[in-house]
């Protein structure tokens, strides 16, 4: 069964990153060197080597050079006390406050140090950028308070290196609101300050039924802010058997925290699914699938919905499932104008978790720069028996396939908060449910399948009672009944219900499409639904 290997250790039960690629030293960069470190500028963060001039360019060189060479794999085998670690051993290692980088600088941000061990195998070289010259940050275990890790501080190497690092502003160094931690995963927060879903940098042959390729950023650059700047810029350097790409990250803290990124990728040879800015959730159970519902919570999920505003400038709501079988969906689009995975349902009483808090999670909005062509919003849904596995994941697939040789340029910015910067005109999707269809007190003569769905917003609430609103269903098989539209007012919007009966025994995927309308007047975002009967002998096929 196909995973993907999402997560962070932050304070999360379920952040947890599993199987993680290995990255160490990069080809064309200078090579650890303890005794090359040169005088401190600040506890625990000595320099290796002299200043090198740096910036985008200089980095997309490297890129540039390191696809021209064969791969090499970056893993590495860590010392036996971290590879020995468990979950709680690791969680209780922390960077020192006094150490952090930037702490002896006026400006408004510093960055903290995730360190190696358990699943987090990969080194990764820390550089600090100042003046346009680039000093890679050595690794020193006096950073470091291990805690009850049972590892001291000196009895590691030297050399080791670091697993990743977060982002604090001064004025909270306890909380970060940004993270990049295994192979290219990274994650932020908005003003709820509660970490959720993941983006990573590039998603390769994902959902093609092998195992799909994880691409390491194997270098960070980071760029000291001014003393007065809300922004902050990071660089990534990524390495993969099929491809190496450079970064620019520019990281505005916010209530809707905004990242910024350019991207230069150059394949090592021809990719058959490129994933373009992907982003990576969990869903379990939720109103709209019960598949799974034997925990205690009604609702367990990262975000509930996908959101695709397209080219032609229609608005398009894909609900999330927990399928029983990987599921792959592909919105063929040209020039897309965003999307992303979101969070709408943002009411504690659903979810009733105190402790990660699944209302609070962030939504992703993706929103391209410049013109993308040709090529799809592809949704990924694999089967997952609990939350503890990142099962989602939805990217844009560019059209032509990249082939060796070529520089890709891509450009887009990913809005991190509660509410995504751009929202349909239109009402939009507020709760997708499904359940038994046919009609209460009456004989069910065959099976059918319910489903009700509520809009709120636009021009909705003055509709009620003032105009005829319909339900215009459409479907790709089977046949639709009992078809209404009417008045929610507890929401100041419209309910759509129907129900779908398939073909006699069928269990083959049913597409369906659903929107209202009034006086021929679209009034809402389209909400897209596949749906997949279930198979005879199921409990539900045996209530008639």
């Amino acid at each position: 069964m196909l995973r993907s290997p999402i997560g962070l250790p932050f304070m999360q039960r379920r952040d947890f990153l599993r199987n993680a690629a290995a990255a160490l030293a990069a080809f064309g960069l200078p090579a650890f060197s303890a005794c090359a470190a040169g005088k401190p500028a600040q506890l625990g963060l000595r320099r290796l080597g002299q200043p090198q001039p740096f910036d985008f360019a200089t980095l997309k060189g490297q890129a540039r050079a390191l696809a021209q060479a064969p791969y090499k794999s970056h893993k590495r085998t860590l010392p036996g006390a971290l590879e020995k670690l468990d979950w709680d051993q690791y969680q209780s290692i922390s960077y020192r406050q006094d150490h952090a980088l930037w702490a002896d600088q006026p400006g408004k941000f510093q960055a903290k140090f995730f360190h190696l061990g358990l699943y987090f195998h990969s080194p990764v070289r820390m550089f600090d950028v100042v003046d346009g010259k680039a000093q890679e940050l050595a690794y020193d275990g006096a950073a470091f308070n291990y805690g009850k890790s049972g590892i001291h501080d000196g009895e590691l190497p030297a050399g080791l290196g670091f697993a990743g690092f977060r982002l604090n502003t001064r004025s909270d160094t306890d909380r970060d609101f940004a993270a990049f931690l295994g192979a290219s995963y990274f994650r932020a927060v908005g003003k709820e300050g509660q970490y959720g879903q993941s983006a990573r940098g590039l998603a390769i042959d994902t959902g093609m039924g092998r195992p799909e390729e994880f691409p390491d950023f194997i270098a960070y650059y980071l760029e000291q802010p001014a003393a007065d700047s809300d922004t902050i810029v990071v660089y990534g350097l990524l390495d993969s058997p099929s491809v190496a790409g450079a970064y620019r990250f520019a990281i505005t803290n916010g209530d809707v925290l905004l990242m910024d990124i350019d991207s230069a990728l150059y394949p090592r040879k021809e990719i058959e699914r490129l994933g373009i800015a992907p982003c990576t959730s969990m869903y379990q159970v939720g109103e709209n699938d019960r598949r799974m519902d034997w925990d205690w919570r009604p609702e367990i999920h990262d975000t509930d919905g996908l959101s695709i505003w397209n080219g032609a400038g229609e608005w398009i709501w894909r609900p999330l499932c927990n399928p029983a079988n990987l599921r792959f969906n592909m919105f063929v689009d040209n020039n897309p104008r965003g999307f992303g995975l979101l969070q709408r349902d943002r009411n504690f009483d659903h979810y009733q978790d105190d402790g990660v808090f699944y209302e609070k999670r962030p939504c992703l909005w993706i929103e391209p720069k410049g013109q993308w062509g040709e090529g799809s919003v592809q949704l990924v849904e694999i089967p997952t028996v609990d939350e503890t596995f990142d099962n989602i994941v939805a990217f844009w697939n560019p059209k032509a396939k990249p082939q060796p040789g070529q520089e890709l340029l891509v450009g887009y910015r990913l809005y991190w908060g509660a509410e995504p910067p751009a929202r349909p005109p239109l009402a939009h999707c507020v709760a997708s449910r499904t359940g038994l269809g046919g009609i209460i007190g009456k004989k069910r003569e065959y099976f059918s399948w319910r489903f009700a769905v509520d809009f709120e917003g636009g021009e909705l609430a003055s509709l009620i009672d003032k105009a005829e609103v319909e339900a215009v269903v459409e479907t790709s098989r089977g046949r639709v009944e009992v078809v209404s539209a009417r008045p929610l007012r507890e929401i100041k919007g419209y309910r759509a219900m129907f129900d779908l009966v398939p073909p006699d025994g069928s269990t083959d995927q049913i597409d369906v499409r659903l929107y209202l309308r009034s006086g021929g007047k679209t009034l809402t975002e389209t909400w897209l639904y596949q749906y997949t009967p279930p198979a005879a002998g199921a409990p539900e096929r045996t209530l008639y």
